[in-house]
């Protein structure tokens, strides 16, 4: 069964994106399109040179967690993605897109926003129908973009023919929830807002730490202090998740100053042979892009079929 999914190279990666999602994606890789998605990187201010040092520090990333079974490319070099788009705001209507919560949420406050950013939704259903997968995985955050999907899918087959697999929305994979150092009511995100509470792939020992010695926890000292309690302790639940994640215990921690040190010697040795690969292959870029070069033909190939049909039912 297809697996697809794509990674925004708005920051850098994060222990969270790593135990949240990377490491879920290691486990599924026949037949799975991972990508890095730029295009969608363009919808709010950005830098060109930060986002093309972004997208090559992740597509590193991708193959040092060991994401080398699986097909990799970047959505800009897959011309699909953006020919389908077009051909699917052929078939949305602006009140679906004027629902769009994210739009609404990153359009507050702000003087002016980009078309872009009203129509992404439109490109992500693109993202999705070109591989025709018959189940998405999809978190909360993301579901009325996935409704979107299927709602332009079945109007299109229902209107010009029977192009799209409509997907079916299903639970993701079990993954690690790991929250914000500083705000563990909040995810640990790749924003730069929270650079105290966010451990990134590449931090040094030194610095993963100093951000887990930091780490928000409460008042409470008693015998039973160290203990998962979501909604009393959620940042001593956090660190505890993080701990076990990594691959370490608690068994016999009592004190807020004990668990910090076990969370950071587990993180650290998570991040350590991430770290290590990463350098070896920065140090072969080539290596890196000869295999999102192949990855992207293979996307190509797939992909174009399926534009061609759309463009073909349409009219064009």
């Amino acid at each position: 069964m297809t697996t697809l999914s794509l990674i925004k190279p708005t920051g850098h990666l994060t222990l969270g994106n790593l135990l949240g999602a990377l490491r879920p994606m290691a486990e599924r890789q026949d037949d799975a399109f991972y990508g890095i998605a730029d295009l969608h990187a363009l919808t709010v201010r950005h830098s060109p040179a930060t986002l093309r040092a972004l997208t090559d520090e992740i597509a590193t990333l991708m193959l040092a967690v060991g994401l080398d079974r699986s097909t990799l490319f970047v959505q800009s070099r897959v011309a699909a993605h953006t020919g389908l788009a077009y051909v699917l705001e052929c078939t949305a209507y602006t009140g679906e897109l004027n629902r769009m919560i994210q739009f609404k949420e990153k359009g507050r406050g702000v003087d002016s926003t980009r078309a872009s950013l009203y129509t992404y939704p439109v490109l992500m259903a693109a993202d999705i129908l070109l591989y025709r997968p018959e189940q998405v995985p999809v978190g909360d955050d993301q579901r009325q973009h996935v409704e979107l999907t299927r709602d332009l899918a079945m109007r299109f087959n229902a209107t010009y023919g029977p192009v799209f697999t409509v997907p079916e929305m299903t639970a993701p994979p079990a993954g690690a929830r790991v929250m914000s150092l500083s705000d563990p009511t909040t995810k640990m995100g790749k924003s730069h807002d929270d650079a105290a509470g966010v451990v990134h792939l590449l931090d040094p020992p030194d610095v993963v730490r100093r951000k887990v010695s930091r780490a928000v926890t409460d008042s409470d000292v008693g015998a039973d202090a160290v203990r998962p309690d979501r909604e009393a302790k959620p940042g001593v639940t956090n660190l505890l998740e993080i701990l076990t994640a990594c691959g370490g215990s608690a068994t016999g921690i009592t004190t807020y100053g004990a668990l910090k040190a076990a969370v950071t010697d587990a993180v650290v040795a998570a991040l350590d042979p991430i770290q290590k690969a990463h350098a070896d292959l920065a140090s072969d870029p080539g290596h890196v892009q000869s295999v999102f070069a192949a990855g992207e033909q293979r996307c190509r190939d797939v992909t174009a079929p399926v534009l061609a049909a759309a463009q073909a039912a349409i009219g064009l």
